[in-house]
C-alpha cells in the first residue's frame, strides 16, 4: 500500500509541474498582452494544432515515415556489422573508426554534400540513418563483446562452433545492451530527420514538420510554428515509450535490468 500511495506521488508531481508551468505561461501571455506573433499562449497553439491539423498530420506522417525507415535500416546494418566485428578483430579494427568519423561529423554538414549527389527526400533518410546507426551498432558490438568468459570456455570445451556460440551465448548476452542503444537511435532518428528536412528544404507534397517549422517562421505563423514543435515532442516521447515497452516485455522475465522495475 505504501509503495502504491509513493508510485501515486511520483507520477503526480511531475504532472502537477507541468501543468502549473503551463498556466503560469498562459497567465504571462496574458497579463502582459504578449502579441501571438511573439509568443503564443499554450491555449492558442492547442487550437492551432486542431484548426492547422491537416496540413500538420500530413507533415508529421512524413517525418514519421523518413524516421521507422532510417530506424530499420540501422537496426538492419548495425547489427549485421556488429556481429561481424564479433567473429573478426581485425575487421573490427579496420572498420570502427570509419563509424565514429560518421558519429562525430554534424549532420548539418553531411546533408549539403548529400544532396548534391541524391534526391532530397533521399538524403534526408540518409541523414537519418547516419544519426541513429552508431548507438545501435557500437552498443551491440559492446554485448557481443560482454559475453561471459567462462560460458566462452565452455562452448569451446564442447566443441561449439562460432555461429553456435553466436547464436545461444553472444546473441542473448547482446540483447539488454541492443535495446538500450536501440532506445537512442530512435530519438536519434527522429532527430536527424528533422535535422536534414531543414538542411534539405524540402517542400511541397513530401515536406514534413521541419519544414513546416520553418515556412512559419518566415510568414510569422509563430501558433503553427509551436503546434509543430508540440508534435515533434510528442512523436519523441512517443517513440521513446514504444521501445521501452518493448524492451521490458523482452527483458522482464530473465534481465535484472527490467526485473528490477517490477519490484
Amino acid at each position: 500500500m505504501r509503495l502504491k500511495k509513493q508510485k501515486i506521488i511520483e507520477l503526480a508531481f511531475p504532472t502537477l509541474a507541468l501543468v502549473l508551468a503551463l498556466l503560469a505561461w498562459e497567465f504571462v501571455v496574458w497579463f502582459e498582452a504578449i502579441p501571438p506573433f511573439i509568443l503564443p499562449a499554450p491555449s492558442l497553439i492547442l487550437e492551432t494544432l486542431v484548426t492547422d491539423w491537416g496540413t500538420l498530420y500530413g507533415s508529421l506522417l512524413v517525418t514519421l515515415r523518413i524516421t521507422f525507415e532510417a530506424l530499420v535500416v540501422a537496426v538492419l546494418g548495425g547489427v549485421a556489422l556488429a556481429m561481424l566485428f564479433a567473429q573478426s578483430r581485425i575487421i573490427e579494427r579496420a572498420f570502427f573508426p570509419f563509424a565514429v568519423i560518421m558519429q562525430v561529423t554534424p549532420v548539418i554538414a553531411i546533408a549539403p554534400l548529400l544532396l548534391i549527389y541524391l534526391s532530397a527526400n533521399t538524403a534526408v533518410l540518409v541523414c537519418a540513418f547516419l544519426v541513429a546507426f552508431f548507438p545501435i551498432l557500437s552498443n551491440t558490438a559492446l554485448g557481443l563483446a560482454s559475453a561471459d568468459h567462462n560460458l566462452l570456455d565452455l562452448f569451446q570445451l564442447y566443441g561449439a562452433s562460432r555461429a553456435q556460440q553466436l547464436a545461444w551465448l553472444r546473441v542473448p548476452s547482446a540483447l539488454p545492451y541492443f535495446l538500450g542503444g536501440l532506445r537512442i537511435g530512435g530519438g536519434l532518428a527522429l532527430i536527424g530527420a528533422i535535422v536534414a528536412e531543414i538542411a534539405a528544404g524540402s517542400a511541397g507534397s513530401g515536406a514534413g514538420l521541419a519544414y513546416r517549422i520553418v515556412e512559419s517562421g518566415f510568414r510569422l505563423k509563430i501558433p503553427r510554428m509551436f503546434a509543430a514543435l508540440l508534435l515533434i515532442s510528442l512523436t519523441g516521447i512517443l517513440i521513446y515509450l514504444v521501445l521501452t515497452a518493448v524492451s521490458y516485455l523482452l527483458l522482464r522475465r530473465w534481465h535484472d535490468s527490467a526485473r528490477g522495475r517490477e519490484a
